[in-house]
């Protein structure tokens, strides 16, 4: 049903009136700043829509290719399994071809290699104490360099100071200063006042605050910091992922036992490249002590519980029950060889 509207439009006052609510009452807009943000994410939803498309058409069209070449190749590795005309050389040539094809597929869809080689011809190049491709590499980064207030730039302008100190040509080390380092004056000017004394010491002075200037470990130090900032412009651990998990899980194992002879080989800390990566790891905290058998490498726990011989040694009930079953109720340690009767044992208590 409507209602009549008055003289000048304005129905209002035919409508009963309504409280205000708490917002309207102070003559202010309820959550403005969340209506704001709510246009904002439509807008930037726009923006994002297409190049997210176009890495998901991406990613179907790679994994669609992967999938055809590992096809392929299982199939081609059948064939040459079942077939009888392929000569032993012959089907170590084929195989040989197949390895070489998923190399080619992993270079070309499963690894930022591209990204991997320009870091080596880097590192390479520092470590033949050149600067040229770093600073390239700085430069075509320098946006997200600043923004991470690196100063890895700075450190290669400072290497290149010094091997012009190095060399004795102490002009174009002025001038190179004046271009390269004078704009890092403002926040580096101690850094900066130390290699600019160098032009007074020379390359072999005695004083130990400037001689390590010009020792060739420096480049060391760069390859070092290259690498560390190369990491964290991608994201990376500096550390191989592989190490991380293998210490991670290392850590969950590592005990004082591991490292004796006796220590059993089903133990992969056992094995001494296991040993070598677990040594600076903390050993694994322990709340309660757990007893393996010796013999059956089983937990010995209440329902499986530990037996003590005269000697002193220890053995799950399940072992030593086989063993008197076997050999008429005498039991025969296994390390030192005494002989003794099943029913003479003591149950240890597992507390």
């Amino acid at each position: 049903m409507e209602m009549d509207s008055l003289p000048n439009g304005n129905s209002a006052a035919a409508s009963p009136p309504q409280n205000p609510t708490p917002a309207a009452a102070g003559g202010m807009t309820p959550f403005p700043k969340l209506t704001q943000l709510t246009e904002a994410l439509k807008l930037e939803h726009q923006f994002l829509r297409v190049p997210f498309e176009h890495y998901k058409k991406t990613i179907r069209t790679n994994h669609r290719a992967v999938e055809k070449e590992i096809t392929s190749v299982i199939s081609n590795v059948a064939d040459v399994s079942d077939s009888e005309n392929f000569s032993k050389d012959d089907a170590v040539n084929h195989l040989t071809s197949l390895v070489s094809r998923l190399q080619g597929l992993k270079r070309k869809d499963l690894v930022d290699i591209e990204v991997f080689q320009e870091a080596k011809k880097v590192i390479d190049a520092l470590q033949n104490k050149e600067v040229a491709p770093a600073l390239a590499w700085c430069s075509d980064n320098k946006s997200r360099l600043k923004k991470s207030k690196s100063k890895f730039e700075f450190q290669l302008r400072l290497q290149e100071f010094i091997e012009l100190v190095r060399g004795e040509n102490n002009l174009r080390a002025i001038t190179y200063a004046r271009k390269y380092l004078a704009p890092w004056g403002a926040t580096h000017m101690k850094e900066l006042q130390r290699v600019m004394a160098t032009l007074a010491f020379k390359s072999n002075t005695e004083c130990t605050t400037y001689k390590a200037l010009f020792e060739p470990k420096q480049w060391d130090f760069l390859v070092d910091q290259f690498k560390q900032e190369f990491c964290k412009l991608y994201g990376m651990t500096l550390e191989p992922l592989l190490n991380i998990y293998l210490q991670a899980g290392l850590s969950a194992l590592n005990t004082p036992y591991c490292y004796e002879d006796d220590c059993t080989k089903e133990d992969p800390l056992s094995q001494e490249s296991f040993r070598k990566l677990a040594s600076p790891l903390p050993y694994s905290k322990q709340h309660h002590s757990k007893l393996v058998c010796y013999i059956t490498k089983e937990l010995m726990d209440t329902e499986n519980p530990p037996q003590v011989l005269p000697n002193g040694y220890v053995y799950s009930t399940k072992a030593l029950e086989e063993m008197a079953k076997k050999n008429n109720g005498k039991i025969t340690c296994p390390r030192t060889g005494l002989v003794c009767n099943y029913s003479d044992l003591v149950k240890a208590y597992i507390s």
